[in-house]
């Protein structure tokens, strides 16, 4: 009988020390698993739900986090509230950064996105009239793009001197005596029925149901001179060499990604890379 009970006791053991080892192996996988939150402006569109699925073989999990403006995502990302964030150009990073003193690093590229001049009174660019409202982005890098932009369409004309991007003080030949209104970027689309042109960014006119090749009056072109509103992916600098955060760039710098982006947005956002 003593022999028997030693044997289940034994056996006991054995399964008990089974179950943990077990249980700690479970931990240890769940514990292994990476969950990278990634700041984006506007719906989770097709491009990320693809790259969700491509990470997740990897087995990295992606949570898609929206955020309503500008401001937020680049100081979530500061906070740790988010991994990463991809809404943003050059010129507003790096604007944004020195304002804040923030230590973010942007470590790839994503889309340029044109801004477009759109009108629910006008037709044509030549159909602008004398003291007509024109509403634009308050944000610096974005205004001073769009006054840039208005200078494109033939409507003002800016200090060939100035330094840096030109604000409003810049502009040198009004001769239409236009009423440039600054707004937040994110309202741009509402102001349509206030303004006879309102200056939209592509992902924001997309948003707010435009095909912004179709759609706008005039759009800014894409050449030398808008490297610097390329958008990118964006990091704290001491993230930079992440191998996951590496791997979401890979995965997103591939011909499907870049096929879905055309399809979607018909010209109105363009892959670099």
């Amino acid at each position: 009988m003593k022999k028997i009970r030693l044997g289940i006791i034994l056996l006991t053991l054995i399964l008990l020390a089974t179950t943990i080892s077990a249980c700690g192996k479970q931990t240890a996988t769940e514990e292994d698993e990476r969950i990278i939150k990634l700041g984006i402006t506007g719906p989770e569109t097709e491009e990320w739900l693809h790259l969700k699925e491509q990470l997740a073989e990897e087995g990295i999990t992606l949570e898609i986090i929206g955020f309503s403006d500008y401001t937020k995502p680049n100081l979530a990302l500061s906070e740790g509230e988010i991994d990463i964030n991809a809404f943003q150009h050059y010129a507003f990073f790096n604007q944004f950064k020195e304002d804040h003193d923030l230590d973010l690093t942007a470590i790839g590229e994503t889309i340029i996105a044109p801004l477009g001049l759109y009108s629910t009174k006008l037709e044509d660019i030549e159909d602008v009239a004398k003291g007509d409202k024109i509403a634009i982005p308050n944000d610096e890098t974005n205004r001073g793009r769009s006054l840039i932009l208005l200078q494109t369409a033939g409507l003002i004309e800016i200090d060939p001197d100035v330094e840096g991007l030109p604000t409003l003080q810049d502009i040198v030949e009004n001769p239409l005596e236009l009423d440039i209104i600054e707004v937040e970027a994110a309202t741009t689309p509402r102001m349509l029925e206030d303004v006879a042109l309102s200056i939209i960014n592509s992902t924001i006119a997309v948003d707010a149901g435009f095909i912004p090749m179709e759609d706008s009056v005039f759009i800014e072109p894409v050449d030398e001179n808008t490297q610097p509103y390329i958008n990118i992916f964006a990091v704290k600098t001491e993230d930079k060499d992440d191998p996951d955060l590496q791997k979401l760039l890979e995965l997103y710098h591939t011909d499907e990604v870049k096929e879905i982006i055309n399809r979607i947005y018909e010209g109105s956002q363009i892959p670099n890379w």
